[in-house]
């Protein structure tokens, strides 16, 4: 089974998705409680210009401090690493869609699977979330991912055998 999911048809881009290295991805969601907790959607673009913001000012206030030589690899602690291993993850879709620009006449995104196809409006689109993990191990037999759709109703009954994703 191919790991790898292509991006073709209308985009800026072709891309590829390796699902297998979003387990080190910071912007990976626990599945096991994202479709129970309340959840505040964030600005990331806003998120940064705040924090780059307030550093600047820190800056100009105290006077800029070299950092301390940073070790280019994170260190995960051991609960970190056991949560790796045992959950369950998932990927908002929004920016691998966004990195391969869809063209300006795009409207819909096709999910391409062994089973079919399934078609989502580029709006609906990047609200989906790929699972890529269940209980720490890779979606080998049906996966790589598993589509869901953002409020979780599709959850037992998931988009599987994802094959290739076309932009049209």
């Amino acid at each position: 089974m191919e790991f790898i999911i292509p991006f073709k048809g209308e985009v800026k881009y072709k891309i590829t998705i390796d699902p297998t290295v979003w387990i080190f991805d910071d912007r990976k969601l626990d599945l096991e409680t994202y479709f129970v907790e309340a959840r505040v959607e964030r600005d990331e673009l806003e998120e940064y210009k705040r924090g780059m913001g307030e550093h600047w000012s820190r800056e100009i206030m105290e006077g800029a401090i070299v950092p301390p030589t940073l070790n280019s690899e994170k260190t995960y602690n051991r609960k970190e690493k056991n949560e790796m291993m045992t959950g369950t993850f998932g990927m908002i879709f929004k920016p691998f869609l966004e990195n391969a620009e869809p063209a300006e006449h795009a409207k819909s995104v096709v999910i391409e699977t062994a089973n079919g196809e399934q078609a989502f409006s580029i709006e609906e689109a990047k609200k989906l979330i790929f699972k890529f993990s269940q209980d720490g191990k890779p979606l080998k037999s049906d996966g790589p991912v598993h589509v869901l759709l953002p409020d979780g109703s599709n959850q037992q009954n998931p988009i599987t055998d994802v094959t290739a994703i076309r932009v049209e």
